[in-house]
């Protein structure tokens, strides 16, 4: 069931009033903004007075409710990406919210305060860039998930069928999907990376295809979600597609990548690295439901794993290994290679070393191939699951990598290129293809760590240059000041958003505001110290120095002001860490 395409809003002093502008479709989605009750009414029936205020959407985002009461969020803005077998695919590009009440007068001053914060943790979140949908086509599945589906299946509504891993509105959508009949209106939103690019090699148009999926569970922002949860959830877990569709005919190659599935957390404290605390608690029944999840999605597993064999992340390798050792699942194979180590001093080309390593599990493997009657002549009978320390870096780097060989295949099958024939020999395709995976990089980067993806001028040009070394340095420093001062609110945000942490009714009036936090002596007393150590620091310097005992005098004062004023600021760096308020158990 498809999802209407294009709706007008009508807000009234006491309705929200959504019309289709379907041709042929008489019906209004009505949301009483009082009682806030949600039907369906004949458009005759409500008719909007002149005072109305109109506004063309695209589709509901959801509702969501803050300490003023619910409110409503719609689609205002998209673009078009492009299409996959016939549908189109759109990217949010704007949304706007609307509250059900009138004005904050029921409001204390303090609630006002709290609902401000509120709402800007959901426009935070709604301005991500990356937010897609169809209207016709379920974007959550793979296509090979869509295959193996019943005509029961293909009969529900969009947001009823969509991948629940994937469905980034779940939460906001759950006032109107209890409710069968508005289903029409209900909207899957995914979180990823879509695009859809127009090729042609030998005069043979075609369309490369590629779609990562972000997962709802255990999201959130690179140091305040680390490795697995209770329930087998990992961290940064991303579904990524490349598809590519020739006349009618589509294959499909499917990867993951997810964070190191035991229990560790890496806190942010002002240092670069923060330091790698894993839990003295067993991994055992964590990892093995997370590893039987993955094998029950995709099938055979090859988990590769990047990290460094020595430091604290080396303590990250071993604890894995144990528990892929311990866990003994005849569908898991454990490849592991230290990517730094391999490739120091620039050796990019050592890569290859670990493709080849591969090279039998991709053509055991496969890809999903149809045709253009629709019948199936090959399955993918397993996945790569790919992590590094952030699954962001390394990560994309070697997928890019395994989906290139495989797509070499896919292209010799589908009579694209020819025998001998090689992608990387074709400069214009070379070139796209590169820059595809590079963008991939960097959208799935900055949605967990803030910034744009390293290593991507390897990515984009097959080696690595002086300007790309120099751009990782840039994007870490911003991350490192992101991740310290910024990742608990926008890690709020995220918690907000997918309902891990709900508002409650009459929250800071009967029930206690995580927001209000208060301040003790060193917030207050901190500041103070530091003013007084610069001051020192300016009279030392204006001090004259005729002899010597008053040039040691200057020498000791300077140093003792300086050393105060570096401690005092790392100390106040260290108060003003943003740490998540909504919740505190991960």
């Amino acid at each position: 069931m498809a999802v209407y395409e294009s709706l007008q809003l009508h807000i009234t002093g006491d309705k929200f009033l959504i019309e289709p502008q379907n041709a042929g479709v008489s019906e209004l989605l009505v949301i009483d903004r009082i009682s806030q009750e949600i039907s369906l009414e004949a458009p005759q029936s409500m008719v909007p007075g002149t005072d109305t205020f109109k506004q063309q959407i695209y589709g509901i985002f959801g509702v969501v409710r803050l300490t003023a009461g619910p409110y409503l969020i719609v689609i205002t803005g998209r673009e078009k990406v492009g299409e996959i077998d016939g549908h189109m695919i759109w990217r949010v590009t704007n949304t706007s919210m609307y509250s059900y009440q009138k004005t904050m007068l029921h409001l204390t001053e303090k609630q006002v305060m709290d609902n401000r914060t509120y709402q800007s943790m959901i426009e935070l979140a709604l301005k991500t860039e990356s937010y897609y949908f169809s209207t016709t086509y379920d974007i959550t599945h793979s296509l090979q998930r869509l295959q193996n589906t019943s005509p029961d299946f293909l009969s529900m509504s969009l947001h009823e069928r969509a991948d629940a891993r994937f469905l980034w509105n779940s939460h906001l959508m759950k006032e109107l999907t209890q409710q069968p009949e508005l289903g029409r209106y209900s909207l899957p939103i995914l979180l990823g990376f879509i695009t859809v690019n127009s090729c042609n090699i030998n005069n043979k148009p075609f369309d490369y295809i590629l779609i990562s999926r972000r997962c709802i569970y255990r999201a959130g922002t690179r140091f305040y979600v680390r490795g697995i949860d209770t329930e087998g959830q990992v961290a940064n877990y991303v579904e990524t597609e490349q598809i590519v569709q020739y006349q009618g005919q589509k294959c499909s190659l499917v990867q993951t990548r997810g964070s190191i599935p035991v229990f560790w957390k890496q806190r942010p404290n002002l240092k670069y690295k923060p330091k790698i605390a894993i839990d003295s608690a067993s991994h055992h029944e964590v990892f093995q439901r997370h590893i039987e999840d993955q094998v029950y999605y995709y099938g055979e597993q090859v988990a590769v794993n990047l990290i460094n064999s020595s430091g604290s992340e080396g303590q990250l390798e071993r604890a894995l290994s144990q528990s892929i050792t311990r866990l003994q699942h005849e569908r898991l194979r454990y490849e592991y290679f230290d990517f730094h180590h391999e490739c120091r001093k620039m050796r990019w080309d050592r890569l290859n070393i670990l493709i080849d390593r591969l090279s039998e599990d991709i053509k055991r493997f496969g890809y999903y191939m149809v045709d253009s009657d629709g019948v199936v002549s090959m399955y993918q009978k397993g996945v790569f699951r790919t992590n590094c320390i952030d699954c962001l870096d390394r990560t994309n780097v070697v997928q890019g990598l395994i989906a290139k060989v495989v797509l070499q295949q896919q292209l010799g099958r589908l009579g694209i290129i020819e025998t001998g024939q090689k992608t990387d020999d074709i400069p214009t395709f070379k070139t796209m293809y590169n820059n595809i995976w590079a963008d991939n990089a960097d959208c799935i980067s900055k949605q967990y760590a803030g910034t744009g993806a390293l290593k991507t001028d390897f990515t984009r040009l097959g080696k690595r240059t002086t300007m790309g070394l120099m751009m990782d340095g840039w994007n870490s420093l911003i991350r490192y000041f992101k991740n310290n001062f910024s990742d608990g609110f926008r890690q709020d945000s995220i918690d907000l958003i997918l309902g891990n942490y709900i508002v409650e009714e009459n929250e800071g009036v009967v029930h206690a505001t995580p927001l209000q936090k208060q301040r003790d002596w060193k917030f207050y007393a901190i500041p103070v110290i530091f003013v007084i150590a610069l001051a020192m620091c300016t009279i030392s310097i204006l001090m004259p120095d005729e002899d010597m005992t008053e040039q040691f005098v200057y020498v000791l004062f300077w140093g003792s002001a300086s050393i105060i004023s570096m401690v005092t600021m790392y100390i106040y760096g260290a108060v003003f860490i943003d740490n998540p308020k909504l919740v505190h158990t991960r």
